[in-house]
């Protein structure tokens, strides 16, 4: 009769060792199957399709006298993918509602910032999840701060160009660090009275720095940080990396430093933006476009060099919120033939030489004829076509139409209106020979809706491999950095 409960109690023993081996060996199941990423590096390249990844490597093989792609640091990495990046109104996205899902996870209309298509109806980011997490954060952007793709990870607006409003919502973040441009619209008017968004934040907890000695000075601190741009460009942004100075602060100064002020035992988040790939490819300027992918190359290496010493804790990911330009690598002018190396030859983007264009038109002598000479003397040594040196001359045809576009515009109606700025038509057409004499074409100047290109290594990488949508890419992030809902 007591043999009964002696062989109940021994099943029951056996049970419990069963499960406590089951557990030992197999991961908790409320944990979820992903390990935790304690450092995330989310880099976006803006307007950059795998065209304008492929045309820079070609470009740096090209420079090696070789056929072929020179690697880039992101381009080795060993998870690749491609995303899908419409709007929920339009097929071809704007950057805001491109950043809007890759930050919340949520389509949205174009021009909305972190809200619903009704823009009413705020959106959580990935960032702010991090934040209330106890991880550090930083928004890196070689654009204004609060340009769409930086602010729809910090800021709820209906309308992108709520640019003040928008740097009202970045003095009120609780985030670490903010490192870009400047502020688009620097002042305004708050319940009747002026305000200037810099003062406000200083007034708000930041230490706000705009020098680089001051900068190179920053240290990690408990307290919030806003770096603007020493010397700002055109729409309040960093300038152009084929345009820098020595006092000019770089993006991947940008990364270096975050790295070092956000490390901490609980771990960061960090968004960086190449804004400038955009920009320079809206204005259909290769060789610029080429010194913002190394640009923004030179950043992700820090991240890297990072991620090798905390392989184990660390994720990166480097995608785009879409293509501009409709860039393709060859044309109908050279067909098989590429030169890409002759794009090294052009000295400053498209924005510097609008200036020196501009500035000649203020000197220009009376006489057409004599002023295109000279202009054709800035097209060669500022472009570096028609130049026997350089095997770019050109023919009677292609310098009278260069001759047509200078009288028409010189002597005309002046620049030719763009996206991000207005443009010598001299110069839009100077290097758009310059273009079609490398061997590359643009099919516009403004975005397109073909997928872009995604590289991950580190943690839960593998989640970003094949086709995704950018909606997913927050989900993944929230997931593997184990933030919950």
């Amino acid at each position: 009769m007591k043999r009964r409960p002696i062989l109940l109690s021994l099943f029951l023993i056996g049970l419990a060792l069963l499960f406590i081996q089951l557990t030992a060996f197999s991961p908790n199941p409320l944990k979820g199957k992903d390990p935790k990423a304690k450092y995330v590096f989310l880099f976006i390249g803006d307007g950059m399709g795998q065209a304008q990844v492929n045309l820079t490597q070609g470009y740096l093989a090209a420079l090696d006298e070789k056929v072929g792609f020179n690697g880039l640091s992101f381009t080795e990495f060993p998870q690749v993918g491609f995303v899908s990046t419409f709007a929920n109104d339009h097929m071809i996205t704007c950057s805001a509602a491109a950043g809007t899902a890759m930050a919340c996870g949520y389509k949205t209309n174009n021009g909305r910032i972190s809200v619903d298509p009704g823009g009413t109806e705020p959106f959580e980011s990935i960032a702010v999840k991090a934040k209330r997490s106890d991880y550090k954060v930083g928004i890196l952007s070689s654009v204004s701060i609060d340009h769409a793709t930086p602010a729809v990870f910090y800021s709820h607006q209906p309308d992108r160009n709520m640019y003040f409003e928008i740097g009202l919502d970045l003095t009120e973040s609780d985030f670490d660090l903010f490192a870009g441009g400047g502020f688009s619209i620097p002042e305004g008017i708050v319940d009747g009275d002026s305000v200037n968004l810099t003062d406000l934040a200083k007034q708000k907890g930041f230490n706000v720095v705009n020098t680089y000695e001051d900068f190179d000075q920053l240290v990690s601190s408990e307290g919030k940080t806003l770096v603007l741009s020493p010397r700002e460009a055109g729409g309040s942004s960093m300038p152009f990396y084929i345009d820098m100075a020595p006092v000019d602060i770089t993006l991947a100064d940008y990364t270096a430093k975050a790295i070092e002020m956000l490390t901490n035992k609980n771990g960061f988040f960090m968004m960086i933006e190449g804004g400038k790939i955009d920009w320079a490819c809206h204005a259909n300027d290769a060789a610029t476009s080429i010194q913002e992918v190394i640009a923004f190359d030179n950043a992700i290496e820090h991240a890297y060099a990072f991620y090798k010493e905390h392989p184990d804790e660390t994720l990166i990911i480097v995608t785009a919120d879409h293509e501009t330009g409709g860039l393709a690598l060859g044309n109908n002018k050279i067909a098989y033939d590429s030169h890409l190396d002759l794009l090294k030859y052009q000295k400053s983007s498209v924005e510097e030489l609008n200036q020196i264009v501009a500035q000649f038109r203020i000197n220009k002598s009376g006489d057409p004829g004599a002023d295109f000479k000279r202009m054709m003397k800035v097209v060669e040594t500022e472009i570096g076509l028609n130049s026997k040196v350089h095997n770019t001359l050109l023919s009677d045809e292609e310098i009278a139409a260069l001759k047509k576009v200078f009288n028409e515009s010189v002597y005309g109606t002046g620049a030719e209106e763009g996206s991000y700025g207005d443009y010598e038509a001299i110069i839009r057409a100077a290097i758009k020979l310059l273009a079609e004499k490398a061997g590359i074409s643009w099919g516009t100047s403004a975005h397109t809706s073909v997928n872009v290109p995604v590289y991950a290594i580190g943690e839960g990488s593998e989640k970003f491999s094949g086709y995704i949508d950018n909606t997913d890419i927050p989900k993944f992030i929230s997931e593997i950095m184990d933030l919950g809902k």
